[in-house]
């Protein structure tokens, strides 16, 4: 094929453009729209709609000769590229170019790969097309990255590109490259939103160390990876507001072919709506996000080994308000947020929640949630007793002034941690248990000790036991003498004055050994509560 720029007119237009190159060449210059659609929805789709004729074929070549060194505009006009319903035949490399026109495609079909390596923009919108592939490594724009509604068949990759304010990505279909990945953006940085809503997915989507400066937004996306570990991968993730993985509020079509997609929401009750969906595991470990990671109405898909990772995020607000997986794991070890707004029903079962180092501040959960199955919660995270969780969300009910929910929790605890205990522990436990609630109830050991006294007395009102010496011990009192046995340490007078023999003496060394293991219990507890406090 010709150099197109072998024989050129004198406004740099080449000899040899055919008619479609023609009038795209005349309306950059004018800065209007080159439409070269039929004007027909079935004929102008670019995805699944019949061939296009050479009355809509134009060069890749062309399309770059005009981005990065086009024709001078006609006066008093900007020159742009604004092309619609074109085929745009072979590779469209426009690697280490800097392209200072504007650029808004839409509805065309490429034949081959889009290179725009190292590539400096304005402003690039990429509109309902059907692309093989973009590698956009290191690309750099000034202003917006729009690749809406697109379908790229052999991945997309934005490797380390830095987007001046928006990259919108919603709506599209994205398949997986050679090396399994539909979207490569490591180290990609987003100055403001990175919109994802309605995105669809076949492969893992990395996200390594990238950073957004306002929302990301993955509403109502579905993202697939039935070919790996993970379908998004996204650790030491940076957004500086929120990271909405929830479902989208679907609304009608807007019409328009200016504005062809229009901003999803989280939906409310009753609104059309598509779940978030996650086929594959997730990962977000090490990330800090600004306000919150919204998982509202989410869905997961994870096979037994996969898992929902969130190890040692910062967030003040988790709203963890999907459903539960089925299998798989859900990692919240070492992380830390303020706000945890959660539901009953989205967490894992035994074995597949582990909450190591997961810190806390407050609860908002939604919908009724009782203590019962907060402390399943809390013992589904910890298979091998550990006493953290538990006394993590002690500390947040008494921060409520939720005193008696907190007691709860520190009694579910020491039963557990009961079961770790060699066998004589395991007995001493059951008895502070049974006695005194290991302390939690102060008022039971109470109860016990009017109870052995009540005992007692009746036991030794049946009984006047003989003074040790006849001429010195105090008058006799039952009430008293039981009373002095049951209180170790404590002297009333009573004790050793006198002599109790035959069952009447196993009856005094009952209710002193009685006395003593209730003092105990009571002394452990007390402990216990001191330290807490």
């Amino acid at each position: 094929m010709a150099d197109v720029r072998a024989q050129v007119h004198a406004d740099g237009r080449p000899d040899d453009l055919t008619e479609p190159e023609r009038r795209m060449w005349e309306t950059f210059r004018a800065g209007t729209v080159c439409d070269l659609s039929a004007h027909s929805a079935e004929r102008d789709d670019p995805h699944e709609g019949p061939a296009w004729g050479p009355e809509r074929r134009v060069r890749a070549e062309v399309v770059a000769h005009l981005l990065l060194a086009g024709p001078a505009p006609v006066p008093g006009r900007v020159g742009c590229l604004k092309l619609r319903g074109a085929r745009i035949t072979g590779r469209l490399d426009l690697s280490g170019g800097t392209v200072s026109p504007y650029v808004e495609i839409r509805s065309c079909r490429f034949d081959g790969e889009i290179q725009l390596s190292e590539t400096r923009f304005g402003t690039l919108r990429l509109d309902n097309c059907a692309i093989p592939r973009l590698d956009g490594a290191r690309l750099h724009t000034e202003g917006d990255l729009h690749l809406a509604r697109c379908r790229v068949a052999r991945g997309l990759r934005l490797t380390d590109a830095q987007i001046g304010t928006d990259l919108l990505i919603s709506s599209s279909v994205v398949q997986r490259d050679g090396r399994g990945r539909a979207i490569a953006a490591d180290g990609l940085a987003v100055a403001q939103d990175f919109q994802a809503e309605l995105l669809e997915t076949n492969g893992e989507v990395s996200l390594r160390g990238a950073r957004v400066g306002a929302s990301m937004s993955l509403r109502g996306a579905r993202l697939r990876n039935p070919y790996g570990r993970r379908a998004l991968n996204a650790p030491t993730l940076t957004v500086e507001r929120t990271l909405y993985l929830t479902s989208a509020a679907l609304g009608p079509a807007t019409g328009d072919a200016e504005r062809p997609y229009d901003w999803s929401r989280t939906p409310t009750r009753g609104v059309p709506a598509r779940p978030f969906e996650c086929r594959g595991g997730l990962r977000l470990d090490d990330g800090r996000f600004g306000d919150s990671v919204d998982f509202y109405a989410a869905r997961f898909e994870l096979q037994p080994e996969q898992e929902l990772s969130l190890r040692r995020i910062q967030t003040p607000e988790l709203r963890f308000v999907g459903d539960a997986p089925e299998q798989g794991r859900v990692v919240l070890s070492g992380a830390k947020v303020v706000r945890l707004v959660d539901r009953s029903t989205s967490w894992p079962g035994p074995g597949r929640l582990l909450m190591e180092g997961f810190a806390y501040e407050t609860l908002a959960p939604r919908g009724h949630f009782p203590l019962e199955r907060r402390l399943e919660w809390v013992g589904a995270a910890s298979p091998d007793y550990s006493p953290e969780p538990y006394e993590r969300l002690a500390a947040v009910l008494r921060a409520r002034g939720e005193d008696a929910d907190a007691r709860e929790v520190l009694l579910a605890k020491e039963r557990r941690r009961r079961g770790t205990l060699s066998p004589a522990g395991r007995a001493w436990g059951h008895l502070q248990d049974w006695t005194v609630l290991y302390g939690y109830r102060p008022g039971r050991a109470a109860l016990w000790m009017a109870v052995l006294w009540a005992a007692g007395t009746l036991l030794f009102l049946r009984h006047r036991p003989e003074p040790i010496k006849a001429d010195e011990h105090p008058a006799w009192n039952a009430a008293l003498y039981a009373l002095d046995l049951l209180l170790p340490v404590i002297d009333l007078g009573q004790e050793g004055q006198w002599k109790t023999e035959g069952v009447w003496q196993w009856g005094s060394a009952a209710l002193v050994l009685l006395g003593w293991i209730l003092a105990t219990t009571v002394a452990a507890g007390a402990s216990r509560l001191l330290r807490r406090g």
